[in-house]
Protein backbone atom coordinates (compact mmCIF):
# COMPACT_ATOMS: atom_id res chain seq x y z
CA UNK A 1 0.00 0.00 0.00
CA UNK A 2 2.93 2.59 0.95
CA UNK A 3 4.42 1.46 -2.29
CA UNK A 4 1.78 1.92 -4.52
CA UNK A 5 1.12 5.51 -2.94
CA UNK A 6 4.81 6.53 -3.49
CA UNK A 7 4.46 5.43 -7.05
CA UNK A 8 1.70 7.47 -7.67
CA UNK A 9 3.47 9.95 -5.95
CA UNK A 10 5.89 9.77 -8.28
CA UNK A 11 3.57 9.67 -11.69
CA UNK A 12 2.15 12.97 -10.02
CA UNK A 13 5.26 14.71 -9.61
CA UNK A 14 6.26 13.73 -12.89
CA UNK A 15 3.20 14.87 -14.29
CA UNK A 16 3.90 17.99 -13.03
CA UNK A 17 7.13 18.34 -14.56
CA UNK A 18 6.42 17.73 -17.82
CA UNK A 19 3.20 19.93 -17.71
CA UNK A 20 5.68 23.31 -15.99
CA UNK A 21 8.18 21.99 -18.81
CA UNK A 22 5.77 21.86 -21.45
CA UNK A 23 4.57 24.91 -20.53
CA UNK A 24 7.83 26.69 -20.23
CA UNK A 25 8.99 25.22 -23.98
CA UNK A 26 6.06 26.64 -25.69
CA UNK A 27 6.45 29.92 -24.17
CA UNK A 28 10.16 29.50 -25.51
CA UNK A 29 8.48 28.87 -28.98
CA UNK A 30 6.37 31.79 -28.76
CA UNK A 31 8.56 33.93 -27.78
CA UNK A 32 10.93 33.11 -30.64
CA UNK A 33 7.74 33.26 -32.71
CA UNK A 34 7.21 36.78 -31.79
CA UNK A 35 10.92 37.73 -31.99
CA UNK A 36 11.00 36.40 -35.99
CA UNK A 37 7.65 38.12 -36.90
CA UNK A 38 8.99 41.41 -35.48
CA UNK A 39 12.01 41.26 -37.04
CA UNK A 40 10.74 40.06 -40.44
CA UNK A 41 8.31 42.84 -40.53
CA UNK A 42 10.88 45.03 -39.60
CA UNK A 43 12.77 44.16 -42.89
CA UNK A 44 9.87 44.17 -44.90
CA UNK A 45 9.32 47.78 -44.04
CA UNK A 46 7.89 49.41 -47.35
CA UNK A 47 9.31 52.33 -47.03
CA UNK A 48 13.08 51.45 -46.61
CA UNK A 49 14.78 53.67 -49.38
CA UNK A 50 17.39 51.05 -49.39
CA UNK A 51 15.53 48.53 -49.91
CA UNK A 52 17.06 48.19 -53.67
CA UNK A 53 20.37 49.49 -53.15
CA UNK A 54 22.70 46.96 -54.71
CA UNK A 55 24.97 46.24 -51.53
CA UNK A 56 27.85 44.20 -52.38
CA UNK A 57 27.59 44.67 -56.31
CA UNK A 58 29.06 47.53 -57.37
CA UNK A 59 30.95 47.33 -60.57
CA UNK A 60 34.84 47.48 -60.94
CA UNK A 61 37.27 47.82 -63.64
CA UNK A 62 39.36 45.23 -62.46
CA UNK A 63 39.35 42.39 -59.92
CA UNK A 64 42.46 40.17 -58.92
CA UNK A 65 43.84 38.11 -56.11
CA UNK A 66 46.76 39.06 -54.91
CA UNK A 67 49.11 36.73 -52.82
CA UNK A 68 50.92 37.98 -49.44
CA UNK A 69 54.09 36.73 -48.14
CA UNK A 70 52.68 34.59 -45.93
CA UNK A 71 50.47 32.87 -49.02
CA UNK A 72 47.41 34.77 -48.31
CA UNK A 73 45.26 35.61 -51.30
CA UNK A 74 43.54 39.00 -50.72
CA UNK A 75 40.78 39.83 -53.02
CA UNK A 76 41.15 43.43 -54.68
CA UNK A 77 39.16 45.82 -56.67
CA UNK A 78 40.43 48.94 -58.57
CA UNK A 79 37.78 51.18 -59.74
CA UNK A 80 38.33 55.09 -62.08
CA UNK A 81 36.41 58.15 -61.46
CA UNK A 82 34.93 59.97 -64.10
CA UNK A 83 38.16 61.85 -64.28
CA UNK A 84 40.55 58.93 -65.16
CA UNK A 85 38.37 56.49 -66.80
CA UNK A 86 39.81 54.51 -70.41
CA UNK A 87 42.88 57.08 -68.86
CA UNK A 88 45.19 55.56 -66.66
CA UNK A 89 47.48 58.29 -66.61
CA UNK A 90 45.44 60.96 -65.60
CA UNK A 91 44.99 59.50 -62.34
CA UNK A 92 47.68 61.69 -60.11
CA UNK A 93 47.12 59.39 -56.93
CA UNK A 94 45.47 55.93 -55.66
CA UNK A 95 43.55 55.69 -53.03
CA UNK A 96 43.16 53.04 -50.85
CA UNK A 97 40.88 51.51 -48.46
CA UNK A 98 41.12 49.66 -45.84
CA UNK A 99 38.47 48.00 -44.17
CA UNK A 100 37.61 47.06 -40.45
CA UNK A 101 36.94 43.90 -38.36
CA UNK A 102 34.11 41.70 -39.33
CA UNK A 103 33.14 43.68 -42.28
CA UNK A 104 34.69 43.72 -45.93
CA UNK A 105 35.35 46.37 -48.36
CA UNK A 106 31.47 46.78 -48.94
CA UNK A 107 31.40 49.00 -46.15
CA UNK A 108 32.68 51.82 -48.63
CA UNK A 109 29.76 51.62 -50.35
CA UNK A 110 28.87 54.94 -50.63
CA UNK A 111 32.17 56.41 -50.58
CA UNK A 112 33.06 54.10 -54.00
CA UNK A 113 29.91 55.58 -55.82
CA UNK A 114 30.77 58.84 -54.81
CA UNK A 115 34.45 58.17 -55.94
CA UNK A 116 33.61 56.67 -59.12
CA UNK A 117 31.06 59.17 -59.92
CA UNK A 118 33.13 62.30 -59.09
CA UNK A 119 35.65 64.26 -61.44
CA UNK A 120 39.25 63.44 -59.16
CA UNK A 121 42.26 62.82 -60.89
CA UNK A 122 42.49 59.20 -58.96
CA UNK A 123 41.80 55.98 -58.97
CA UNK A 124 40.67 54.18 -56.26
CA UNK A 125 41.59 50.40 -54.76
CA UNK A 126 39.72 48.45 -52.94
CA UNK A 127 40.50 44.54 -50.67
CA UNK A 128 39.09 42.62 -48.38
CA UNK A 129 41.49 41.68 -45.25
CA UNK A 130 42.57 38.64 -44.55
CA UNK A 131 39.90 36.18 -43.14
CA UNK A 132 36.98 38.94 -44.53
CA UNK A 133 34.67 38.69 -47.53
CA UNK A 134 36.47 37.02 -50.35
CA UNK A 135 40.44 37.05 -49.00
CA UNK A 136 41.42 34.03 -47.60
CA UNK A 137 42.32 33.21 -44.01
CA UNK A 138 45.63 33.85 -41.89
CA UNK A 139 48.13 31.25 -40.97
CA UNK A 140 47.20 30.05 -37.38
CA UNK A 141 48.64 32.31 -34.41
CA UNK A 142 49.49 35.78 -36.88
CA UNK A 143 46.02 37.76 -36.36
CA UNK A 144 47.99 40.59 -35.80
CA UNK A 145 47.92 43.98 -37.23
CA UNK A 146 51.86 43.58 -38.17
CA UNK A 147 50.08 40.89 -40.84
CA UNK A 148 47.52 43.25 -41.82
CA UNK A 149 49.99 45.93 -42.36
CA UNK A 150 51.95 43.44 -44.29
CA UNK A 151 48.81 42.59 -46.23
CA UNK A 152 48.13 46.18 -46.95
CA UNK A 153 52.14 46.68 -48.34
CA UNK A 154 51.43 43.50 -50.62
CA UNK A 155 48.41 45.32 -51.76
CA UNK A 156 50.43 48.66 -52.32
CA UNK A 157 52.86 46.56 -54.53
CA UNK A 158 50.87 44.81 -56.90
CA UNK A 159 48.28 47.48 -58.14
CA UNK A 160 50.34 50.64 -57.18
CA UNK A 161 54.02 50.18 -57.40
CA UNK A 162 54.25 53.33 -57.89
CA UNK A 163 53.00 57.29 -57.42
CA UNK A 164 51.37 58.96 -54.47
CA UNK A 165 49.54 57.20 -52.39
CA UNK A 166 46.08 58.46 -49.90
CA UNK A 167 45.00 55.83 -47.64
CA UNK A 168 41.52 55.67 -45.93
CA UNK A 169 40.89 53.42 -43.25
CA UNK A 170 37.86 52.15 -40.99
CA UNK A 171 38.33 51.14 -37.78
CA UNK A 172 40.63 48.48 -37.71
CA UNK A 173 41.23 49.30 -41.23
CA UNK A 174 43.01 52.49 -40.12
CA UNK A 175 44.53 50.31 -37.04
CA UNK A 176 46.25 48.67 -39.84
CA UNK A 177 47.31 51.87 -41.67
CA UNK A 178 49.09 52.99 -38.44
CA UNK A 179 50.92 49.42 -38.44
CA UNK A 180 52.27 50.55 -41.88
CA UNK A 181 53.75 53.71 -41.20
CA UNK A 182 55.37 51.65 -38.07
CA UNK A 183 56.28 48.82 -40.60
CA UNK A 184 56.95 50.64 -43.70
CA UNK A 185 58.38 53.94 -42.47
CA UNK A 186 60.32 55.10 -45.51
CA UNK A 187 57.73 54.04 -47.99
CA UNK A 188 54.89 55.91 -45.93
CA UNK A 189 56.95 59.38 -45.73
CA UNK A 190 57.82 59.31 -49.53
CA UNK A 191 54.54 58.00 -51.01
CA UNK A 192 51.55 59.02 -48.58
CA UNK A 193 49.99 61.98 -49.78
CA UNK A 194 46.97 62.03 -47.03
CA UNK A 195 45.31 59.54 -44.62
CA UNK A 196 41.87 59.57 -43.44
CA UNK A 197 41.01 57.71 -39.97
CA UNK A 198 37.27 56.82 -39.77
CA UNK A 199 35.80 55.47 -36.53
CA UNK A 200 38.97 54.44 -34.95
CA UNK A 201 41.41 54.24 -31.91
CA UNK A 202 45.69 54.35 -31.33
CA UNK A 203 44.65 52.09 -28.77
CA UNK A 204 43.27 51.03 -25.17
CA UNK A 205 40.27 49.54 -26.53
CA UNK A 206 40.69 46.93 -23.39
CA UNK A 207 38.79 49.99 -21.53
CA UNK A 208 35.80 49.89 -23.67
CA UNK A 209 32.61 47.82 -22.55
CA UNK A 210 31.50 48.01 -26.75
CA UNK A 211 28.39 48.22 -25.75
CA UNK A 212 27.99 45.47 -23.09
CA UNK A 213 27.38 45.23 -19.31
CA UNK A 214 30.62 46.07 -17.65
CA UNK A 215 30.49 42.90 -15.64
CA UNK A 216 31.08 41.40 -18.77
CA UNK A 217 33.15 43.21 -20.38
CA UNK A 218 35.40 42.53 -17.16
CA UNK A 219 35.48 39.12 -18.10
CA UNK A 220 36.18 38.97 -21.06
CA UNK A 221 39.85 38.54 -20.61
CA UNK A 222 38.90 35.26 -18.89
CA UNK A 223 36.49 34.04 -21.11
CA UNK A 224 38.55 34.48 -24.50
CA UNK A 225 40.78 31.97 -24.07
CA UNK A 226 38.13 29.10 -23.35
CA UNK A 227 36.04 30.67 -26.31
CA UNK A 228 39.49 30.16 -28.26
CA UNK A 229 39.85 26.91 -27.10
CA UNK A 230 36.44 25.82 -28.38
CA UNK A 231 36.79 27.72 -31.58
CA UNK A 232 39.64 25.61 -32.62
CA UNK A 233 38.06 22.47 -31.68
CA UNK A 234 34.47 23.18 -33.40
CA UNK A 235 34.60 26.29 -35.77
CA UNK A 236 32.55 24.65 -38.39
CA UNK A 237 30.04 24.27 -35.45
CA UNK A 238 29.87 27.65 -34.51
CA UNK A 239 29.74 29.01 -37.40
CA UNK A 240 26.38 26.69 -38.58
CA UNK A 241 25.12 28.52 -35.11
CA UNK A 242 25.64 32.19 -36.11
CA UNK A 243 24.23 31.69 -38.88
CA UNK A 244 20.89 29.99 -37.58
CA UNK A 245 20.77 32.51 -34.88
CA UNK A 246 20.03 35.52 -37.84
CA UNK A 247 17.18 37.26 -36.08
CA UNK A 248 19.27 37.38 -32.82
CA UNK A 249 22.42 38.96 -34.74
CA UNK A 250 20.30 41.38 -36.81
CA UNK A 251 18.68 42.86 -33.88
CA UNK A 252 22.31 43.20 -32.60
CA UNK A 253 23.22 44.56 -35.17
CA UNK A 254 20.58 46.87 -35.30
CA UNK A 255 21.43 47.76 -31.22
CA UNK A 256 24.92 47.86 -31.59
CA UNK A 257 26.43 49.22 -35.06
CA UNK A 258 23.54 52.15 -35.65
CA UNK A 259 22.66 55.53 -33.63
CA UNK A 260 19.50 56.33 -35.57
CA UNK A 261 16.56 55.37 -34.01
CA UNK A 262 15.16 53.49 -37.04
CA UNK A 263 18.07 52.49 -39.84
CA UNK A 264 17.26 51.18 -42.95
CA UNK A 265 16.31 47.33 -42.91
CA UNK A 266 18.30 46.79 -45.78
CA UNK A 267 21.09 48.42 -44.35
CA UNK A 268 21.41 46.84 -41.08
CA UNK A 269 20.85 43.41 -42.89
CA UNK A 270 23.97 44.36 -44.91
CA UNK A 271 26.24 45.15 -42.14
CA UNK A 272 25.16 41.99 -40.26
CA UNK A 273 25.75 39.88 -43.53
CA UNK A 274 28.82 41.16 -43.68
CA UNK A 275 29.50 39.97 -39.48
CA UNK A 276 27.77 36.64 -40.15
CA UNK A 277 29.79 35.26 -42.93
CA UNK A 278 33.24 36.64 -41.28
CA UNK A 279 34.64 32.96 -39.77
CA UNK A 280 34.46 33.05 -36.32
CA UNK A 281 38.47 32.21 -36.33
CA UNK A 282 38.51 35.40 -37.91
CA UNK A 283 36.44 37.23 -34.86
CA UNK A 284 37.95 35.44 -32.11
CA UNK A 285 41.61 35.39 -33.76
CA UNK A 286 41.52 39.38 -33.61
CA UNK A 287 39.63 40.26 -30.88
CA UNK A 288 42.80 39.74 -28.53
CA UNK A 289 45.46 41.94 -31.44
CA UNK A 290 41.90 44.68 -30.89
CA UNK A 291 41.97 44.81 -27.30
CA UNK A 292 45.72 44.89 -27.15
CA UNK A 293 46.15 47.10 -30.04
CA UNK A 294 48.67 50.49 -29.25
CA UNK A 295 49.85 52.72 -32.01
CA UNK A 296 50.13 55.42 -30.23
CA UNK A 297 53.86 55.91 -30.84
CA UNK A 298 53.14 55.18 -34.77
CA UNK A 299 51.67 58.44 -34.99
CA UNK A 300 54.81 60.37 -35.08
CA UNK A 301 54.91 59.10 -38.87
CA UNK A 302 51.03 61.44 -39.58
CA UNK A 303 52.92 65.01 -38.45
CA UNK A 304 54.00 65.90 -42.01
CA UNK A 305 50.88 64.02 -43.72
CA UNK A 306 47.47 65.53 -44.24
CA UNK A 307 45.06 63.54 -42.13
CA UNK A 308 41.15 63.54 -41.95
CA UNK A 309 39.66 61.69 -38.55
CA UNK A 310 36.14 61.03 -38.20
CA UNK A 311 33.91 59.98 -35.64
CA UNK A 312 30.05 58.69 -35.01
CA UNK A 313 29.30 60.74 -31.56
CA UNK A 314 27.56 57.78 -30.64
CA UNK A 315 29.85 55.14 -31.54
CA UNK A 316 30.31 52.34 -29.18
CA UNK A 317 32.93 50.17 -30.17
CA UNK A 318 35.81 53.01 -30.77
CA UNK A 319 34.00 55.74 -28.72
CA UNK A 320 34.85 59.52 -30.25
CA UNK A 321 36.51 60.17 -27.53
CA UNK A 322 39.15 58.02 -29.16
CA UNK A 323 38.93 59.99 -32.39
CA UNK A 324 39.29 63.30 -30.26
CA UNK A 325 42.84 61.87 -29.02
CA UNK A 326 43.64 60.91 -32.01
CA UNK A 327 43.34 64.15 -33.32
CA UNK A 328 45.14 65.54 -30.16
CA UNK A 329 48.23 63.78 -31.22
CA UNK A 330 48.23 65.28 -34.65
CA UNK A 331 46.93 69.13 -34.23
CA UNK A 332 47.17 69.62 -37.96
CA UNK A 333 44.04 67.42 -38.22
CA UNK A 334 40.87 68.14 -39.35
CA UNK A 335 38.28 66.33 -36.66
CA UNK A 336 34.50 65.73 -38.23
CA UNK A 337 32.12 64.36 -35.70
CA UNK A 338 28.81 63.17 -36.94
CA UNK A 339 25.88 63.67 -34.66
CA UNK A 340 23.57 60.62 -34.18
CA UNK A 341 26.19 58.44 -35.86
CA UNK A 342 27.43 54.69 -35.17
CA UNK A 343 30.09 53.26 -35.43
CA UNK A 344 29.35 52.43 -39.08
CA UNK A 345 28.43 56.38 -39.95
CA UNK A 346 30.17 55.47 -42.92
CA UNK A 347 27.22 53.83 -44.27
CA UNK A 348 24.66 55.63 -41.40
CA UNK A 349 25.12 58.88 -42.78
CA UNK A 350 26.65 58.22 -46.04
CA UNK A 351 26.66 62.28 -47.36
CA UNK A 352 28.11 63.33 -44.03
CA UNK A 353 31.14 61.07 -44.79
CA UNK A 354 31.47 60.86 -48.39
CA UNK A 355 31.36 64.73 -48.89
CA UNK A 356 34.16 65.68 -46.86
CA UNK A 357 36.07 62.75 -47.77
CA UNK A 358 36.01 63.71 -51.26
CA UNK A 359 36.62 67.54 -50.26
CA UNK A 360 39.65 65.72 -48.19
CA UNK A 361 40.97 63.90 -51.76
CA UNK A 362 40.54 66.68 -53.94
CA UNK A 363 42.99 68.79 -51.39
CA UNK A 364 45.14 65.96 -51.22
CA UNK A 365 46.14 65.43 -54.92
CA UNK A 366 45.97 69.65 -56.18
CA UNK A 367 48.48 71.28 -57.41
CA UNK A 368 51.45 71.96 -54.45
CA UNK A 369 49.52 70.17 -52.09
CA UNK A 370 51.52 69.63 -49.20
CA UNK A 371 52.91 70.95 -45.54
CA UNK A 372 49.84 70.78 -42.16
CA UNK A 373 46.63 72.03 -43.47
CA UNK A 374 45.09 74.21 -40.59
CA UNK A 375 43.38 72.45 -38.11
CA UNK A 376 39.78 72.70 -38.06
CA UNK A 377 37.00 71.24 -36.04
CA UNK A 378 34.29 70.51 -37.63
CA UNK A 379 30.71 69.50 -36.62
CA UNK A 380 27.86 68.27 -39.15
CA UNK A 381 24.13 68.86 -37.91
CA UNK A 382 21.84 65.66 -37.83
CA UNK A 383 20.66 65.16 -41.36
CA UNK A 384 17.23 63.84 -39.85
CA UNK A 385 17.04 63.67 -36.36
CA UNK A 386 13.59 61.85 -36.55
CA UNK A 387 15.56 58.95 -37.99
CA UNK A 388 16.04 57.86 -41.69
CA UNK A 389 12.06 57.42 -42.26
CA UNK A 390 10.91 58.91 -45.48
CA UNK A 391 9.30 58.01 -49.12
CA UNK A 392 11.70 56.85 -51.38
CA UNK A 393 13.02 59.57 -53.53
CA UNK A 394 15.85 59.72 -56.05
CA UNK A 395 19.23 59.61 -54.52
CA UNK A 396 22.34 61.39 -55.55
CA UNK A 397 25.92 59.45 -55.34
CA UNK A 398 26.50 60.46 -51.82
CA UNK A 399 23.08 58.60 -51.30
CA UNK A 400 21.37 62.06 -49.83
CA UNK A 401 17.84 63.16 -51.35
CA UNK A 402 17.45 65.38 -54.60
Amino acid sequence: MVAGDLSRRRVRRVGIIGAIAGLAAAGVAAGVATERYLVNKARRDPDDPYADEPFGRLPADSVRMVTTPDDVTLRVETVATEATAGDPSAAKATVVFVHGYCLDQGTFHFQRRALTESHLPVRGVFYDQPGHGGSGALPVNEYDMDSLSEALASVIRAVAPRGPLVLVGHSMGAMTIMAYSRRHPEEFAARVAGVALLSTSAGKLDQVSFGAPRALARARRLLLPVFSRAVAMTPGAIDRVRRIAGDLAWLLTRRYGFAIPDPSPALVSYVEKMNTETPIKTVVGFTKTLLEHDEHESLAAFRDVPVLISSGEEDQFTPAAHSVALAEAMPHAKLLMIPQAGHVALLERPHQVSGPLLEFLDACVAPGAAGRPERVLEETPAEEPAGWRRKKKSRDENGTEE
